[in-house]
């Protein structure tokens, strides 16, 4: 887990990769949330491995053009628990897209 919080990007503006994909895509529950702050694939990757440590999450997929990140799990996810790794990674969970 990190320390880090951002307001905005967290490598100032720039790119530093493209989307990320944890885990593998299996059968489940999917929803697609909406995180503000998110700029590049640095950000994507802090999202997605604080998402995916959550118990029942099989995929993750964030996107930082989007704001859009969706989470593959065996069951519905508690929202509060899928807030915390949201706010834990140092972006905000806006709501569901």
């Amino acid at each position: 887990m990190t320390d880090q919080k951002t307001s905005g990007s967290c490598c100032g503006g720039g790119s530093c990769g493209s989307g990320t994909t944890a885990d593998v895509q299996g059968i489940g529950v999917t929803t697609v949330y909406k995180v503000s702050g998110m700029t590049c694939g640095h950000c994507e990757s802090s999202v997605s491995e604080e998402i995916s440590a959550l118990g029942g999450v099989t995929a993750v997929q964030a996107v930082a053009k989007t704001g859009e990140v969706t989470v593959t799990s065996a069951a519905p996810l508690d929202e509060e628990a899928v807030r915390a790794a949201v706010d834990e990674a140092g972006y905000e969970l806006v709501g569901h897209a």
